[in-house]
């Protein structure tokens, strides 16, 4: 309970009213019925606050938010009094809210609902810990906190706004939109689709000799891309990954784009499953069909990058022992010179059943600071380090790649693109 500011003003009046006894204006003890008045008037406006009951609060918000993506909230405060107070939601730490606290006037026996909007700005599982409400007393001498209504705990996934409008075109215009760049198909696909007529350009093999006997016209067998396939994605957590980029961390860039391919495999019949390394090891079976997405998202949606080391030899070692049948596995990491010998270690014990897939994320930074000019030593010692730095980092690369392992060598928003292309190719090449 504090004073409010009508309170403090009468108590200062009441203090320079002192100073007229002292100057023989008023007796003394007509101050001091004053004083007595003033404390008597507080009291009673503190006690009659102190009985106020506290309205009840509601809180309209689904389990489940977007990271970045506003969304209104309606609270409701339900009070049997007249009362005047103010709201202000207990959202999480962090988030951005609009329009709070707010200023209402309770009618007794009545419900008064009110709305703001909130920015979400991190994934994970949060908690809103009530509405904190100030009470204003009766005679508006004193104020009150109170906590109105429960806690409720809400989930923030990834945004999957782009997945919904992805989901708006078919699989071929939806790897367009990402950016990845399709390359023509070398020979047929292996999973017999549909018989047609003939077309120009059509190989001989595709030819249905039988059916073409029947119809007395050239009937050719359709193919489609091997569908029934697995991938596997795995993501780091490690500290490699706390690198932030255009408001993302790594992690978080490398997240969003597993769930494109993700998304994008779904659509092509295969089934796809998660991995996380790190200090939260996460493991989501692969899955097909249209409640894998789901169990995707909720899987991944906790996920943080840690403060610890990869260690991607206990992570083949787990997947190899999870996963027994043949696999696309796509790591996406932030590969560097000292990590080569134990991810080599790891591809190569991967190797024996899985075809693997290394997405490196480069830091765009690195590529500006080596752009820049050079104008003074520091800045010629500067670039000297990055240029070495980024020429160990390829080395890395190289290494991989001599071990016929896919590298992909990428910036964070370059990565969505770059996996749905490798993941076309792959398919289109049948190197599964």
């Amino acid at each position: 309970m504090r004073p409010s500011p009508p309170l403090l003003v009468l108590l200062v009046l009441c203090g320079l009213a002192g100073l007229l006894p002292v100057l023989g204006v008023v007796p003394m003890q007509a101050w001091g019925l004053l004083v007595a008045a003033l404390a008597s008037l507080a009291a009673l406006d503190a006690l009659r606050l102190w009985r106020l009951p506290t309205p009840a609060a509601t809180r309209a918000l689904p389990d489940a938010l977007a990271v970045g993506v506003p969304r209104e909230v309606e609270v409701a405060l339900e009070s049997h009094r007249r009362l005047r107070v103010d709201a202000f939601d207990l959202h999480p730490t962090g988030w951005q809210a609009d329009d709070l606290p707010r200023r209402l006037q309770l009618p007794a026996a009545s419900i008064v609902r009110f709305r703001y909007r909130l920015l979400p700005a991190a994934r994970g599982r949060f908690a809103f810990e009530g509405v904190q409400l100030r009470l204003h007393s009766p005679w508006r001498l004193w104020t009150g906190l109170r906590i109105a209504g429960g806690a409720q705990e809400v989930r923030v996934y990834p945004d999957f706004a782009p997945l919904a409008r992805l989901a708006l075109f078919s699989a071929e215009q939806a790897s367009l939109l990402v950016g990845a760049h399709l390359r023509r198909r070398r020979g047929e696909g292996t999973d017999f689709q549909q018989m047609r007529e003939y077309r120009t350009g059509d190989s001989l093999r595709q030819v249905d000799w039988k059916a073409t006997a029947r119809a007395r016209k050239l009937i050719s067998r359709e193919y489609q891309d091997e569908r029934n396939q697995q991938l596997l994605l795995v993501v780091d957590t490690g500290r490699r990954m706390l690198a932030s980029e255009g408001g993302l961390s790594h992690f978080d860039h490398a997240l969003n784009a597993a769930l494109v391919v993700a998304w994008l495999a779904l659509r092509q019949g295969d089934a796809v499953g998660l991995m996380a390394t790190g200090a939260q090891p996460r493991w989501v079976p692969p899955r097909r069909g249209p409640g894998a997405l789901q169990g995707l998202l909720r899987g991944s949606f906790d996920l943080q990058p840690q403060v610890v080391a990869t260690d991607y030899l206990a992570m083949a070692e787990e997947l190899a022992l999870r996963q027994r049948r043949r696999s696309l596995v796509m790591i996406a990491s932030n590969v560097r010179d000292e990590d080569s010998d134990d991810l080599l270690a790891a591809v190569r014990l991967l190797q024996r059943r899985h075809l693997v897939c290394v997405a490196s994320l480069r830091e765009r930074v690195l590529d500006e600071a080596l752009a820049r000019e050079v104008e003074d030593l520091p800045g010629a010692i500067r670039a000297g380090a990055v240029a070495r730095y980024l020429e160990q980092r390829a080395g890395a690369h190289d290494a991989l790649r001599r071990r016929r392992v896919m590298t992909l060598d990428v910036a964070a928003a370059d990565l969505p693109a770059a996996l749905v292309e490798r993941y076309l190719a792959v398919k289109r090449d049948g190197l599964l």
